[in-house]
């Protein structure tokens, strides 16, 4: 029975890992070995197939995309740009928020937590129009901090720290109160470093998010210099199959960075949604 679990999974894991194969091998393959087996490429019928690795490993596509395609670190830039300046904005706003709702009692706090969750489940298209009337208004569209600006205000980060605050015991928080410290103090010395896997995993599902933004910078992004990598892939012709592959393994190689770096601390996020009060 073991065995048979083991296979499943084995056989499991082989079909999610294939599709970063794909795009790893890919990127090693000739022009002339894409146009063979991809033939939609060169406007021709026929079924497609593929090989598990390359007939003749070249490093054309990168060096293709590393040193004759300066718009392609433009891009990289703007998109790191944009993930760094996004998360700073969550952090500064979404922590101090995360801690008052943890930590503090209010009038109507119950209600504006509740509006905090039901302005996470929206989605984009439902705020895009009042987004962009809003970033209009404030001259904000077609620069990198009408992408910023909405983003570094999301309430999900606030929903994922407010449950490592909220599990700080409050007789801590009383003998801490007893030797002198003050909420400043108390919000610096034990609700950060208690909170910190808390933070680090909003940090992990955030650059997993904004690193691959398309439907913002579409939409508020009309400079070309201005888009983020996530817009240069859908520009790529089919005819350059081998310079989307690479650029889409090297795309894919700070996010599987971060992921992994932070595994252990998002794993914590996840549970700590799932808790109920």
């Amino acid at each position: 029975m073991k065995k048979t679990g083991s296979c499943f999974v084995i056989i499991l894991g082989c079909i999610f890992v294939f599709p970063i194969w794909f795009l790893i091998a890919g990127s090693f393959m000739g022009e002339g070995e894409l146009n063979h087996l991809l033939p939609i490429m060169t406007g021709t019928e026929g079924y497609a197939s593929w090989r598990i690795f390359p007939q003749y490993p070249t490093l054309r596509s990168y060096v293709e995309l590393l040193l004759d395609s300066p718009e392609f670190f433009v891009m990289f830039w703007n998109s790191v740009k944009l993930t760094a300046g996004i998360l700073m904005g969550q952090i500064l706003t979404g922590v101090p928020a995360a801690w008052g709702f943890a930590r503090f009692n209010f009038p109507g706090k119950k209600i504006m937590f509740t509006l905090y969750i039901a302005l996470m489940m929206m989605p984009f298209q439902v705020m895009m129009l009042s987004n962009y009337l809003v970033l209009d208004k404030m001259k904000l569209l077609d620069s990198l901090w009408g992408i910023i600006f909405p983003a570094a205000f999301s309430t999900f980060p606030v929903f994922i720290m407010y449950r490592f605050f909220k599990g700080i015991p409050e007789a801590l928080m009383e003998a801490a109160r007893l030797d002198g410290a003050g909420e400043i103090s108390l919000f610096i010395r034990i609700g950060l470093p208690i909170g910190s896997p808390g933070i680090i995993s909003v940090l992990v599902l955030g650059f997993l998010e904004y690193w691959n933004l398309i439907e913002q910078p579409m939409a508020f992004l009309k400079t070309k210099g201005l888009w983020p990598l996530s817009l240069f892939l859908p520009n790529i012709n089919i005819q350059e199959a081998g310079l989307s592959l690479a650029a889409s393994v090297i795309v894919l190689l700070p996010a599987v960075f971060v992921f992994l770096a932070g595994q252990d601390y998002l794993e914590q996020g996840i549970i700590s949604t799932a808790i109920k009060e």
